[in-house]
């Protein structure tokens, strides 16, 4: 069993753990990281900026799995061997990023039983995450689920004050991540400013009410 003091790590902690064997790049906005099919040889963690992941199918269709922030790792699909990668991931304003080789997450893993507990926690986080996504999927209508994603990316919680920080993230791109048009997007958008959810103010700013919102059945 995994110890509960463990689970309230954070990725800072893989971090400072990882020290200077890693190396840091610049991307521009829109710049690929990597693409879905290459080899997938290291980890990434985002130093500043934000990312985007997305996957496509065979037959062309494009899903946003996730838009990812300051502090938030990626393609720990690395520590499967031989694995390949399964998205996309693309830089949505300049970011600086630092990657991890596979040999030195593994090798630190193998020497380090206190590493290893910290990487096993932060996997955990990220698959209840996708447990609650499905089931926001399945049973929350779109305009609930866009409430949710809102939140998410701001990182509000119960704890926050009436505002957070500002996200530059397009309507597309949410309503990829919500599965709905663009035009819906634009519609509950609307609703959520008249409200009193969300302000424009040098970017998109996500408020308290909203998070009421989100919580009412």
């Amino acid at each position: 069993m995994v110890n509960k003091h463990i689970l309230n790590l954070n990725s800072r902690d893989l971090l400072k753990k990882i020290g200077k064997q890693k190396t840091s790049r610049e991307y521009r906005n829109k710049e690929t990281i990597f693409s879905q099919g290459d080899a997938s040889d290291a980890m990434f963690y985002i130093q500043d900026g934000n990312v985007k992941l997305t996957v496509t199918s065979r037959s062309g269709k494009r899903a946003v799995l996730a838009i990812l922030r300051q502090g938030d790792f990626f393609g720990e699909r690395c520590l499967v061997s031989r694995s390949l990668r399964t998205f996309t991931a693309t830089a949505i304003q300049q970011s600086t990023v630092a990657r991890v080789k596979r040999s030195t997450m593994v090798r630190i893993i193998q020497q380090e039983p206190g590493f290893a507990q910290l990487v096993i926690s932060y996997l955990l986080s990220r698959i209840l995450r996708v447990e609650e996504d499905f089931v926001d999927l399945i049973f929350h209508p779109s305009e609930k689920r866009l409430a949710r994603i809102l939140l998410l990316l701001a990182r509000f919680g119960r704890n926050s004050e009436s505002k957070s920080e500002v996200l530059k993230v397009s309507q597309q791109t949410l309503a990829e991540m919500v599965g709905t048009t663009r035009s819906r997007i634009s519609f509950f958008m609307n609703r959520f400013r008249q409200m009193g959810f969300i302000r424009y103010k040098g970017g998109l700013q996500v408020r308290r009410g909203l998070f009421t919102f989100a919580l009412q059945k």
